[in-house]
C-alpha cells in the first residue's frame, strides 16, 4: 500500500488533525549539525525532528523540546482551535436510566433455575465467600421475573 492511500484511508476514518510528514533519512549528527529542516509537517509538529511542539507560550518563543530548533511563532496563526459541548437531550438521559434500571434487575450471569415464589425458569446469581476460606461459596440467586431473592451455601 503507498503512502496516498495510507493518507486518504486516515482523511477518511480519522477526524481532527491528521499528521502529513515526510521522512527523509539523516544521521543524528548531520542534524544536530544544521538548523535545516527535514520535515514537511503540520504545525503542531517540529519541521527538524517531527516532534510535537508545546503549545505556545506567553514569552513568545517556541523551540522544540527535543532537538532545540526554534519555530517561527507565525506559523501558529493559522491554527484554529475549536471546541464542541453536546448536551445529553432528555430523550437519551430517560433511555439510559431505563437501561440501567433493567440492568440492575439482573444482578450477574443468568442460569436456568425455577423461582420458588412465581415459578419463572431463569433466575441471576452472584457468589461471595461470606464464610472462612475453608468453607464453600454463598451463592445469590434473583428472580429476573419478581426479583425473589434466595442464599444456597455450597
Amino acid at each position: 500500500m503507498d503512502l496516498s492511500t495510507i493518507r486518504k484511508k486516515l482523511n477518511d476514518n480519522v477526524t481532527g488533525i491528521v499528521c502529513k510528514i515526510v521522512v527523509s533519512h539523516v544521521s543524528v549528527i548531520e542534524m544536530e549539525t544544521t538548523k535545516a529542516p527535514y520535515f514537511s509537517s503540520d504545525v503542531n509538529f517540529c519541521p527538524r525532528c517531527g516532534a510535537i511542539l508545546p503549545t505556545l507560550g506567553s514569552q513568545g518563543g517556541l523551540a522544540c523540546v527535543v532537538c532545540k530548533f526554534e519555530v517561527d511563532v507565525e506559523i501558529m496563526e493559522e491554527l484554529e482551535v475549536k471546541y464542541v459541548i453536546e448536551f445529553n437531550t432528555k430523550s437519551d438521559y430517560i433511555e439510559e436510566q431505563q437501561l440501567k434500571s433493567a440492568q440492575s434487575k439482573t444482578d450477574g450471569p443468568l442460569v436456568e433455575r425455577r423461582c420458588p415464589r412465581c415459578g419463572n425458569d431463569t433466575m441471576s446469581y452472584a457468589s461471595l465467600q461470606l464464610r472462612s476460606a475453608d468453607e464453600g461459596q454463598t451463592i445469590f440467586y434473583t428472580c429476573t421475573k419478581c426479583q425473589f431473592k434466595e442464599t444456597e451455601n455450597s
